[in-house]
């Protein structure tokens, strides 16, 4: 059989696999589509009022002077520390 007659007649019977509204595949519902990334969405908006069942712990003064610090440049340099050597050479 001829290979350029092959490619048409199989993609057309793959094609046919791909019926959105028989019962056997599930009906397509168009309110559903989306909702991955509706609830994505939904996850990343900041509650503007939280609620929470124990108060937070933390020095409050204590991070505004940390900050600032920041703003006004009166933060020490980290140091760059290395965690591996690059070995040039061979053995």
């Amino acid at each position: 059989m001829n290979i350029k007659l092959l490619v048409p007649v199989a993609a057309l019977g793959l094609a046919g696999c791909a019926t959105y509204g028989s019962p056997e595949a599930g009906r397509f519902d168009d309110a559903d589509f989306g909702e991955a990334n509706r609830i994505t969405f939904s996850a990343m908006v900041v509650d503007p009022d939280p609620q929470y069942d124990t108060p937070m712990e933390g020095d409050a003064e204590r991070a505004v002077n940390g900050i600032e610090d920041y703003r006004e440049g009166n933060v020490e340099e980290a140091e760059e520390v290395r965690s591996t050597e690059l070995n040039s050479g061979g053995s």
